[in-house]
């Protein structure tokens, strides 16, 4: 028996293309586009604006089949972490992140959505749990789609405004191509309409991949993950630093093509002790003066085994009160979800929660 191809993850050219193989207008292509995404339909019967004949020729030779849901669990903040399974037996995980809760925390009304890219991660950054992972693999465009697509079946209205950040497993600019064509469908009207504006893909620092993304992509947010001042601090934390060092990744972030009046978001964890000191602040001021900059500080979330502390209460208000002085947006990233392993840094595409975590199939 021939295994039907699957259609979820095609773009809409791809989807014109299969519907002229089974010789078909282009039009009826875009029509199974708008199903597949806008209206989430996994079966052909539900495309009721195609002729029975259409729909019986596409199943005999196509499927939409979109990653399982094989895990889900909710933190006490509301934030769940989606466990998707993969074929050979891999894992991946998504996070849904609501925030600015109204009526007593009852209804958020923005929505995040973290994606991941890669199956582990080949970078090894030393506070990250991903980098712990064997890597095995890049995500294809319906697994990183597919993420989203849960999502928002799970827990979000169609019309949700949703904030959607590359900022899960892996290094998305390690798997460009599949990211570039999984945002051609989040960002299309008749796709997921996710606003270019709302998402955002982090780097390690990719410094020559940072440039062409920025060039081929839509006009979404990049964010760079800095997280040391010095050479020798962040090349002891993130191996990728003796390829790219400071030097070559901010002059190459000075280069970027920007939307008009948007900045570029540098992320930086703190370690207690390690990159989070007085000194630090004022250099990170300086490296990043000139250029339109934000800074997004990063509270440190330890995992099993994890080599680092966080940061204290009065180091972190005292860095933010440095980069502030020098006249740049600088914001804490809240701990989310960290009871289920879900906060920044603690993805690993584990099986269930952390201790004490509540499963949401009990949770409601």
């Amino acid at each position: 028996m021939v295994e039907k191809e699957n259609l979820y993850g095609r773009t809409r050219s791809e989807l014109e293309v299969c519907a002229s193989q089974l010789g078909l207008p282009a039009y009826r292509g875009r029509q199974i586009y708008r199903w597949i995404y806008s209206r989430s339909a996994t079966d052909f019967d539900s495309m009721t604006d195609l002729p029975r004949a259409v729909r019986g020729k596409l199943a005999e030779h196509y499927c939409v089949r979109p990653p399982a849901v094989i895990g889900r669990h909710r933190s006490h903040d509301g934030t769940v972490k989606f466990l998707l399974g993969l074929e050979e037996a891999k894992k991946v995980e998504a996070v849904y992140i609501p925030d600015n809760p109204e009526n007593g925390g009852k209804r958020a009304v923005r929505h995040t959505v973290c994606l991941s890219t890669q199956v582990g991660c080949p970078l090894k950054c030393t506070f990250c749990y991903s980098g712990t992972v064997l890597f095995a693999r890049n995500l294809t465009v319906g697994e990183i789609l597919g993420q989203f697509g849960a999502v928002r079946k799970a827990l979000l209205a169609p019309t949700a405004r949703v904030n959607v950040v590359f900022m899960g497993m892996g290094e998305p600019l390690l798997n460009s191509q599949a990211v570039l064509s999984s945002l051609a469908v989040l960002t299309d009207p008749d796709g997921y309409a996710v606003s270019p504006r709302r998402i955002t893909v982090s780097t390690a620092g990719l410094a020559e991949e940072l440039e062409r993304f920025a060039k081929a992509g839509p006009p979404v947010g990049l964010a760079v993950s800095l997280h040391a001042t010095t050479n020798d601090t962040r090349g002891r934390m993130m191996p990728i630093n003796r390829k790219y060092p400071l030097e070559a990744l901010l002059e190459t972030a000075r280069r970027l093509p920007l939307p008009r009046r948007r900045k570029i978001t540098f992320e930086y964890v703190l370690l207690g002790g390690e990159n989070d000191s007085e000194a630090d602040a004022h250099r990170l001021a300086g490296l990043l003066r000139g250029m339109p900059a934000k800074v997004n500080l990063i509270a440190y979330n330890p995992w099993p085994g994890s080599p680092h502390r966080a940061s204290t209460t009065e180091a972190t208000g005292r860095f933010l009160e440095i980069l502030s002085g020098a006249g740049y947006t600088a914001s804490l990233r809240r701990s989310r979800g960290d009871d289920i392993l879900a906060a920044c840094g603690q993805l690993a595409g584990t099986d269930g929660p952390a201790p004490g975590a509540i499963s949401s199939s009990d949770a409601g």
